[in-house]
């Protein structure tokens, strides 16, 4: 039992792959937006737009920044000059040389030249006027009071007063060769004056747009995959009927033959009925050849491969499906009211002019005073903020931010004006599709009256050319009418056929091209 049930789900396979894959229009409708590569690029820019619309949203809130650096200097930055350096590293030695050179002994008293160079280490700021009058005491007490001990404790006085001056000179020390800074900011837009809200809003639009661009190709692709579904479907008819063509004219050249061979007909005859074969076999070779790229066309529009095996529904209908199609009878204003709800390419150039309306905005902004807020914390290291110290400190800040433009010459006026007159071509580009949009509706009715108008007319030609044609035949079966005669029946024949496919393709098409028109698909 399960063999047999597993032969029968072969024979079930192996007459699916003979037979290929089985096609509707709605079908082909859904691979064919599955795998459009330009239906991927407008999604993906879909996408882009998204996240271009929520980076604009962030302008609303703070921003935090951080900040470091490092910086080596081959020389550091000095408090005190070459003078006062040497000044203070040998205070010692220059007070005591001083005191040598006064008269009368230690014991006189400080003379003029010491309290002179006393005053000028006042004057560089290297001693207050207390510590100078300390010093001056202490060289009194030593030169004048002490005698003999001030001698003996005269050169460690001088080199304690070298060494407490070598500490001053080491304490101005800033050691800049290692700079290293660190920061944090934070900016808070109060008032930009309408440029964020404009930029925010030319996203949205911008958004919108691509998921406008979204319907418009998916109507493009809509379309070309109806036309080229039909294309097939009529070539597929075609390719029948030039088959059954040559049919006929291959059993009329068979008999016109016989009675060749009878002495009934001329060989004259058999010429002509030659000729007529190889034409109709020509033409059979041009509806396969047509056929051929026509499918291909149709498997590159569903995604599929060139050489793919498939089969469309209506191909295997006797009569392609057309009915005759109602006119649009709506006036003017309501033709305009539908195209600007349904047609994409209006609302894709409203938006161009929502867009320059906005830049205008955004150009005013830059004329209009901006407000902001902003906060910190700035560390670096040497501190500053108890002398030059190896250590990380820092403050923090916080403040106003105003700019006003004062003067900039009317440049802002001037791309005020460029932004207007923007705004006046896309406008005018508007007006222009809309009027040519309401006459393409207009031709699409024309057309659709015109195609209905053909498949009446072809539908009654079938009935004559095919009693001409039956006739005919019985004519010559009887011998009453000429062989040109049977081939004549057999041509118009033909021709009516052609032109009830293609009449009925043509309602098919027409009825497609409307909806597109009045934005329907």
């Amino acid at each position: 039992m399960n063999r047999q049930i597993l032969t029968l789900f072969s024979v079930l396979c192996l007459s699916v792959t003979a037979s290929g894959r089985t096609l509707s229009l709605d079908s082909c409708r859904a691979m064919a937006l599955r795998s459009n590569k330009q239906m991927s690029v407008v999604r993906v820019k879909k996408e882009i737009a998204t996240n271009t619309r929520k980076a604009a949203r962030t302008k609303y809130l703070p921003h935090i920044d951080l900040a470091g650096g490092y910086l080596y200097s081959s020389r550091e930055i000095s408090l005190l000059n070459d003078q006062q350096k040497n000044v203070l590293n040998n205070m010692g030695t220059m007070l005591m040389g001083e005191m040598g050179k006064m008269t009368g002994g230690l014991g006189q008293g400080l003379s003029q030249s010491m309290q002179q160079n006393l005053m000028g280490l006042v004057q560089q700021g290297v001693l207050t006027p207390a510590e100078a009058q300390k010093f001056g005491a202490l060289a009194q007490v030593l030169t004048g009071s002490a005698g003999a001990a001030g001698q003996a404790l005269a050169p460690s006085f001088e080199r304690t007063l070298n060494s407490i001056g070598e500490k001053i000179t080491d304490a101005f020390r800033t050691n800049t060769h290692h700079i290293i800074t660190a920061s944090a900011m934070l900016t808070q837009p109060i008032f930009m004056g309408g440029a964020i809200t404009a930029a925010n809003n030319m996203a949205d639009i911008a958004e919108r747009m691509a998921e406008t661009s979204i319907t418009h190709k998916q109507n493009d692709v809509l379309y070309d995959i109806d036309n080229a579904y039909w294309t097939v479907v009529s070539l597929r008819h075609k390719q029948q009927l030039a088959e059954a063509y040559l049919q006929l004219v291959c059993k009329l050249d068979s008999d016109v033959h016989k009675m060749i061979d009878n002495g009934v007909a001329t060989r004259a005859d058999g010429l002509k009925v030659d000729v007529a074969v190889n034409e109709a076999d020509m033409t059979k070779a041009k509806v396969d050849n047509g056929l051929a790229l026509a499918r291909m066309y149709l498997c590159q529009l569903c995604g599929l491969d060139l050489d793919a095996d498939i089969t469309l529904e209506d191909e295997s209908n006797q009569n392609i499906q057309a009915e005759l199609l109602v006119e649009n009878d709506m006036t003017t204003s309501q033709i305009t009211s539908q195209l600007r709800e349904n047609r994409p390419e209006l609302q894709l150039l409203q938006d161009a002019v929502d867009i320059s309306k906005e830049q205008t905005k955004l150009a005013r902004a830059a004329y209009l005073p901006q407000i902001a807020l902003t906060g910190g914390v700035l560390f670096t290291n040497p501190s500053l903020y108890n002398g030059f110290e190896r250590k990380f400190k820092g403050q923090f800040n916080v403040g106003v931010m105003v700019r006003v433009p004062v003067l900039d010459w009317g440049e802002t006026m001037y791309k005020i004006r460029a932004t207007k007159c923007s705004t006046m071509m896309a406008q005018l580009a508007y007006d222009e599709a809309q009027e040519m949009m309401q006459l393409q509706v207009c031709q699409c009715n024309f057309r659709v009256r015109e195609a209905n108008k053909n498949l009446e007319t072809a539908r009654k030609n079938i009935h004559s050319a095919e009693e001409n044609l039956r006739c005919a035949n019985l004519g010559f079966k009887e011998g009453v009418m000429q062989t040109t005669d049977v081939m004549a029946a057999q041509t118009a024949w033909m021709q009516a056929q052609t032109q009830k496919i293609d009449a009925e393709i043509d309602v098919k098409m027409s009825e497609t091209a409307l909806k597109k028109a009045l934005g329907e698909m």
